[in-house]
């Protein structure tokens, strides 16, 4: 069963940064997709971005431009950097993976508020 943990979240003024971590454990072997999702209140969980192991990333249009995904294959980690957050950027965010079936983290709130 490969558990994944998620730090970093937080509250945050907007125009600020905030980086999101997500590191897999109980699994020995290369996980290939991973990616961050969110989940405002009151709307559907939504894709924010995603990596393959090969470097390949795909990010939602809301956050194109100010997001970069990343990941460090040796430890089965992902990243998301987030800048010039936005009010509409509030939401818990959920580290995704999959390999065989679908893994998701517990979730951290991230609060883009002044």
């Amino acid at each position: 069963q490969v558990q994944l943990v998620e730090s970093g979240g937080g509250l945050v003024q907007p125009g600020g940064s905030l980086r999101l971590s997500c590191a897999a454990s109980r699994i020995a072997f290369r996980i290939n997709d991973m990616g961050w999702y969110r989940q405002a209140p009151g709307k559907e969980r939504e894709l924010v971005a995603t990596t393959t192991s090969d470097g390949s990333t795909k990010y939602a249009d809301s956050v194109k431009g100010r997001s970069t995904i990343s990941r460090d294959n040796s430890r089965n980690a992902v990243y998301l950097q987030m800048n010039s957050l936005k009010p509409e950027d509030t939401a818990v965010y959920y580290c995704y993976a999959y390999y065989g079936n679908d893994y998701w983290g517990q979730g951290t709130q991230v609060t883009v508020s002044s």
